[in-house]
């Protein structure tokens, strides 16, 4: 079994190589790593680093030539999957790949074609981006919850993963940070279970190069709307 790790980039040069290394070292038996790079159009220096990246190893990376937004560097980073089993990442360190395993097993043992990784559902977790964020983030899922029926705690998480083959069914369209609520809702809609497991969480701020905006709260609120009632 193969499975394929997604990471979109923007302007994240400073963590991109460390988060790499993390992953390379991340033991999972007997299954294959395939990584996935794109490149949002960086202007920080990150697109350099990803250079040197493709020259010294076999990771795909990928490149787009104007900034389109995390869903679609994630669109164009799936249609170059060849693994079973498809890991979202984000490039930051928000996220700990030594999670992996944990989000693996329920799709190695055939109990989930999806896995979301929780950071509601590990009590360590004590820590926030602030607020604004962890507000929006509990009110996206009790929103989830209210209009697909489900028992999500956790929707807006970027540790998302998929059965390869699932994922190729689901006619994405999301440009930005949409992309949570629109294969969420996917999902939900065709009655698949979500699965969670606990994860860990390290979070940052705006400061410390946090990317989300308030409108991007209201892109997912339309969005998990849009395809209860709209679609």
């Amino acid at each position: 079994m193969k499975v394929s790790i997604v990471i979109p980039c923007f302007n994240e040069r400073n963590t991109i190589v460390p988060l790499l290394r993390t992953i390379e070292q991340v033991d999972l038996g007997n299954m294959q790593k395939e990584i996935i790079l794109i490149d949002d159009c960086s202007i920080d220096g990150t697109r350099q680093v990803l250079r040197e990246i493709e020259k010294q190893t076999s990771h795909t990376v990928l490149y787009h030539d104007v900034n389109r937004g995390k869903g679609s560097a994630l669109r164009t980073g799936f249609q170059r999957v060849t693994g079973d089993v498809v890991i979202v990442q984000d490039a930051d360190l928000e996220y700990d790949p030594r999670d992996y395993p944990q989000l693996l097993r329920p799709i190695q043992s055939g109990a989930a074609q999806v896995v979301y990784g929780s950071r509601e559902r590990n009590e360590k977790n004590v820590s926030h981006s602030g607020y604004t964020f962890y507000a929006g983030g509990l009110f996206l899922t009790w929103l989830t919850n209210a209009l697909y029926g489900s028992s999500l705690t956790d929707e807006s998480t970027c540790y998302k993963v998929f059965s390869a083959e699932l994922l190729r069914t689901i006619p994405l369209q999301c440009r930005r940070f949409e992309f949570c609520p629109e294969v969420t809702a996917n999902i939900l809609r065709r009655g698949i279970p979500i699965v969670e497991v606990p994860i860990s969480y390290v979070p940052r701020s705006i400061k410390d190069g946090k990317k989300i905006k308030f409108r991007d709260g209201l892109h997912a609120i339309w969005t998990l709307v849009k395809y209860r009632f709209f679609r």
